[in-house]
């Protein structure tokens, strides 16, 4: 696989559009009211004429887009994603003062890849202060969150960029979709909440999730996102006012899989745990349980393939490109910029 976070890459951006921090934002091409077996015979056909197409066994995660190669939670990081061949793209949500969706992983501006209004640097001791909660998103939009290089991402390409909305984030995934790869991807959207941070970095779980419930179905099936959580509180809302959503429990714990699903209080779609956290054993438990899994986030080629052959139902992974060198994306979905 070249490595695409050089020149080369450079030369993709300019080429679809998005360099720089202010990407295209036109308007949505897929609406919700077109139904899906039409839109998706649409594009099996439209790929079949390309081609011949490989079936995708297991389901590639785009963590943060693709945070390796381009910086986290930005449209170009997910337009770069979809190009590699995900099938679904992994992003973290972040509430405004005035009660907008972003995307983001803090709910301030992270010291290690954020620069102030001003162009500088944040300190460490001081970045909570820069509260996402605390501002409006035109303030928002005042912070470059791409040009500085993420410390533990080598091969990341620094672009100006700032947070964008979901509305907007989805918008271009969609367009993308549409225009370019022609094969439709899922979102698994994370709502970031602890207790500690209600009404100070967030709103209550209630709150929150409603905003984005608001935003996606006004632009999205909903047989096509899944929700994910760390917070119990926030699948638990979701499981109680939308039944009908995919909900992932994130798992960061050593808690026995029966422990967390006790407290979680329902059996998720997903059991999503840190990859180290997982044996051979513990996804044959999950799967006799009928509960999919996805363990996040597995970098490597060969943890990569072990976990496949354990047979976890997806990764989420920081390098959309490794999942192809490991023989889990087919080439046939990678964009021919990118085919090895």
């Amino acid at each position: 696989m070249r490595d695409v976070s050089s020149v080369g890459l450079e030369h993709y951006l300019d080429r679809v559009g998005v360099t720089g921090s202010n990407p295209v934002r036109p308007t949505l091409l897929l609406r919700n009211g077109t139904p899906s077996m039409i839109r998706n015979l649409f594009f099996f056909v439209v790929i079949c004429s390309q081609g011949p197409l490989m079936a995708q066994k297991i389901d590639i995660q785009g963590h943060r887009g693709a945070r390796g190669l381009l910086p986290e939670n930005t449209i170009p990081a997910m337009i770069l994603a979809l190009d590699l061949g995900v099938t679904t793209v992994e992003m973290d949500l972040a509430i405004t003062k005035d009660g907008q969706v972003i995307v983001s992983h803090e709910p301030w501006f992270a010291s290690e890849i954020c620069l102030d209004p001003s162009g500088n640097k944040i300190p460490k001791e001081q970045e909570k202060t820069h509260n996402i909660y605390e501002m409006t998103y035109e303030e928002v939009m005042a912070y470059d969150c791409g040009s500085v290089r993420h410390p533990n991402f080598p091969r990341q390409k620094s672009i100006q960029a700032s947070k964008p909305l979901l509305s907007e984030v989805i918008r271009n995934v969609e367009r993308h979709v549409k225009g370019e790869t022609l094969i439709e991807v899922d979102y698994n959207i994370e709502i970031k909440s602890t207790p500690d941070g209600d009404g100070v970095f967030h709103p209550k779980p209630e709150e929150f999730s409603d905003l984005v419930y608001a935003v996606i179905d006004a632009f999205l099936p909903w047989e096509r996102v899944v929700i994910q959580s760390f917070d119990f509180r926030v699948l638990q809302y979701w499981k109680k006012k939308y039944p009908q959503v995919r909900l992932a429990v994130l798992i960061a714990n050593d808690q026995s899989i029966d422990q967390n699903l006790k407290t979680l209080g329902f059996t998720p779609e997903i059991y999503s745990p840190y990859f180290e956290l997982l044996t051979r054993e513990k996804v044959t438990e999950l799967k006799k349980k009928k509960i999919r899994v996805i363990p996040w986030t597995v970098n490597e080629i060969d943890k990569m393939k072990t976990l496949a052959q354990w047979g976890v139902d997806g990764i989420i992974t920081d390098y959309p490109d490794r999942a192809v060198q490991a023989g889990l994306t087919p080439k046939s979905r990678v964009r021919k910029s990118f085919v090895p």
